[in-house]
């Protein structure tokens, strides 16, 4: 997820919006997160929706032998066994930049589907930063214990080949993004957006640029599909 959807994109993207489903069009923010809600507002209660939820990440034949992960009230725990080297989980709302006005937002929900590279270099960032927001810290001390990890070199820099497929209709990505649009994501050591001709005419590759503060070792561009998980078409195609 990671504030999935560039809620702006530069004028000399506005080409690439014609890759973009309508879908993939955000709404304006109407609500303010400022501070974490009871936490019982970002768990599910019916362990089978999240279980199902997090499948709807990607194609059928990568989830139905994926491990998954469920939201409980001390962090994630294996609801299911895989096979294939894959894990699946919904991601909440704190998996954002730090400076995304929706850090906070209990109502999202990221379906995000990793393969073996990113289970090992980048699932542990989501672990670790859920452990320590459900460990009761504030949103500053958690951006300091990530960021002093980063610098000690303790976080690993996200493997070679590392991605995770964002393919579901059932996730809800923040009042700015909504749904968004079926998308995969790359997960590369930090680096510059230019270095993959990301928000470029032309370009499919996509960076977020609105929020940047993500304390992790790692930058994320998104390739927007044309098919959800189940195979149907996402909406028609539209100019943003």
């Amino acid at each position: 997820m990671r504030n999935a959807r560039p809620r702006r994109i530069s004028l000399q993207s506005a080409l690439v919006a014609q890759i973009l489903v309508a879908g993939c069009q955000g709404i304006a923010i109407s609500e303010q997160y400022p501070r974490i809600a009871a936490v019982e507002q970002y768990l599910m209660a019916d362990s089978g929706a999240e279980i199902a939820m997090a499948r709807s990440a990607a194609p059928e034949a990568i989830a139905r032998d994926a491990a998954v992960l469920i939201l409980v009230t001390n962090g994630y725990r294996t609801a299911v066994n895989g096979k294939n080297g894959f894990t699946c989980l919904v991601e909440r709302s704190w998996m954002s930049s730090f400076d995304s006005p929706e850090f906070w937002n209990p109502k999202i929900r990221g379906p995000v589907c990793y393969n073996p590279a990113a289970v090992r270099t980048v699932l542990p960032y989501t672990l670790n930063r859920t452990k320590l927001i459900l460990a009761g810290l504030s949103k500053a001390q958690v951006h300091g214990i990530i960021a002093a990890s980063a610098a000690k070199k303790e976080l690993p820099a996200p493997e070679a080949g590392a991605m995770s497929y964002m393919l579901s209709k059932m996730g809800y990505l923040g009042d700015s993004a909504g749904h968004w649009c079926p998308h995969l994501m790359f997960h590369v050591p930090t680096t510059g957006e230019a270095s993959w001709g990301a928000n470029v005419a032309g370009s499919p590759v996509l960076f977020s640029d609105d929020f940047r503060d993500m304390p992790e070792p790692e930058t994320i561009f998104m390739v927007p599909v044309a098919n959800w998980s189940d195979g149907s078409p996402a909406p028609h195609m539209a100019l943003h």
